[in-house]
């Protein structure tokens, strides 16, 4: 089956796949020039990611540092540009190596065209990483 192409579909699809694990099939719905921004990202923690390959490389050992179990209070919203959601959720699991709760709030732009996710701007809360643990990104803060 091949991924929705609406905004609010393909967002709903690729968090489906985050739960699942499928972090290949998550990358697969980027275009290949997409652009991942973190505009809150505390220091020692990428900004920008540009590229699919990049986003690829940043997303490759999330489920080995987060065991994401939900996604409660989505609430998508639609822009006046029909290719652009703005997103409200939350994250919930737990992080593999403490065993510790994982509770993320996130805000994210999303824009899509030709059915791929061209570019995410994502807001989350950089005051809930405070756990060595949760840094999935191979920095060391």
């Amino acid at each position: 089956m091949s991924a929705p192409t609406c905004p609010a579909d393909l967002y709903r699809h690729s968090l489906r796949l985050l739960l699942d694990k499928d972090i290949p099939a998550w990358v697969a719905l980027w275009a290949e020039g997409g652009l991942m921004e973190f505009p809150f990202a505390p220091a020692g923690w990428p900004r920008r990611l540009e590229g699919k390959e990049a986003i690829a490389a940043y997303m490759r050992h999330y489920p080995d540092h987060i065991d994401l179990h939900d996604f409660p209070d989505l609430r998508i919203h639609q822009t006046t540009d029909p290719g652009t959601i703005v997103v409200e959720m939350r994250g919930v699991g737990r992080l593999v190596e403490s065993d510790a709760p994982f509770d993320m709030t996130y805000i994210a732009v999303v824009t899509v065209r030709d059915g791929h996710i061209t570019s995410y701007r994502d807001y989350w809360n950089p005051l809930a990483v405070q756990e060595p643990s949760a840094d999935f990104t191979g920095s060391s803060r």
